[in-house]
């Protein structure tokens, strides 16, 4: 797991903002910091930052500190009409060479040289999505060949050890111990 046709597995492009908005700009590098999420990012916080899940229960933890989606979305969005560049659909990292969607449960991402996030789950992508590309939703949730919802739009994680990440960060997949669990919504 971690390479798939390219040379090394590796981050390409890093987001944050400030403000609860669809798309994030890409920045230069992104600081984690452990427990909290990305310094300076809307979602970073011990709670639930997501407006949807605050208006649930603002008291249950972040399990979204990080969303990380795979460049190679990308590749398969162009392949049918849609273009979608690092930080458009929201996330924080951009990565390339990671089987992102087939990780299990309690994976670590290592990132560069300190920084390390915990899978938590996928992304359930939302009508949010059509808001910002018409139809680009059912690109990114839709059906598999056994009738199961097949989500795409990447994974969420929570900080497990803090640093700075940029793009060419290398990225290290290290899986739990013991059965592993696939991963569902968060």
């Amino acid at each position: 797991m971690g390479n798939e046709g390219t040379d090394r597995s590796e981050v390409v492009a890093v987001s944050r903002d400030r403000d609860h908005r669809f798309s994030k700009p890409v920045v230069d590098e992104v600081t984690l910091v452990e427990g909290w999420g990305i310094e300076g990012d809307a979602h970073a916080g011990t709670t639930v930052q997501h407006r949807s899940r605050v208006a649930r229960d603002p008291s249950q933890p972040n399990l979204r500190q990080v969303h990380l989606i795979h460049a190679e979305l990308f590749d398969e969005l162009d392949a049918t009409g849609y273009t979608v560049e690092p930080g458009q659909l929201g996330e924080n990292v951009t990565t390339r060479g990671v089987d992102l969607l087939g990780l299990p449960t309690g994976a670590l991402l290592h990132l560069g040289d300190d920084a390390c996030v915990r899978v938590t789950g996928l992304r359930n992508p939302c009508q949010q999505i059509n808001g910002f590309e018409p139809g680009l939703l059912r690109q990114v949730l839709g059906r598999a060949e056994d009738g199961t919802v097949s989500r795409k739009g990447g994974v969420m994680g929570v900080v497990v050890a803090g640093g700075v990440v940029r793009p060419g960060d290398g990225v290290r997949v290290e899986l739990p111990e013991g059965v592993l669990e696939p991963l569902s919504p968060v």
